[in-house]
């Protein structure tokens, strides 16, 4: 298994951002029962892990992405992480809303970007995929070149893949399910039994519970 991710998935588990409750689940926005609730925001408040999450993300766009020309963040969880990447690189940085302003400008983009930018997307959790593919669309219909997006942390839910895939947008994350689970047998925050169920839902998560 990959060492990073493996890593980063023990340091999320270390300050509880991800819960693994297989018996108690949670209700996710979306109104999905589930078994796994994941919370990357919560790196941002230790400083020694937010400086680690920053290194990393820039690190996989320029491995994974040359030539990129600005960030953009996928408001409102990875405005933040999205903003330290693009200090670390130098680089222009706007973010994407979910939709318009209904206000001033309407903005949908906030930030100066000019048509035919290069952008790598900064996303903090990959679920569906819906919104973060809809703030590709956005960058797109604004005339820009997305070269691809990193995030913290993926599902890897197949319908996600499917939709990233048809999208024509390559994902990089610093860790992932399978590997979050694995490491958590390995601490023993769940037990091998649990890891079925878990395995039930990702594969359909909308109608498991």
């Amino acid at each position: 298994m990959d060492y990073l991710k493996k890593d980063f998935a023990k340091r999320l588990l270390d300050i509880k951002a991800i819960k693994l409750q297989p018996t108690n689940p949670f209700t996710w926005a979306s109104g999905w029962k589930s078994p796994f609730y994941c919370d990357n925001r919560k790196t941002l408040s230790f400083p020694e892990l937010r400086s680690y999450v920053k290194l990393e993300l820039t690190h996989a766009v320029l491995e994974h992405f040359t030539g990129v020309e600005a960030i953009a963040g996928v408001a409102t969880g990875a405005i933040p992480q999205g903003a330290l990447v693009a200090d670390a690189l130098h680089l222009p940085f706007v973010y994407v809303r979910s939709k318009p302003k209904d206000h001033g400008m309407e903005n949908l983009i906030e930030g100066e970007l000019r048509p035919g930018t290069k952008v790598v997307v900064v996303e903090d959790l990959i679920s569906t995929g819906g919104s973060s593919l809809k703030a590709v669309e956005a960058l797109r219909k604004y005339g820009c070149e997305v070269i691809g997006m990193v995030a913290s942390y993926t599902y890897g839910f197949p319908a996600a893949e499917q939709a990233f895939a048809e999208a024509g947008v390559e994902l990089v994350t610093l860790t992932d399910y399978e590997h979050v689970v694995a490491t958590a047998v390995e601490t023993g925050y769940i037990s091998p039994e649990e890891v079925a169920m878990l395995n039930e839902w990702r594969k359909d998560p909308a109608h498991w519970g």
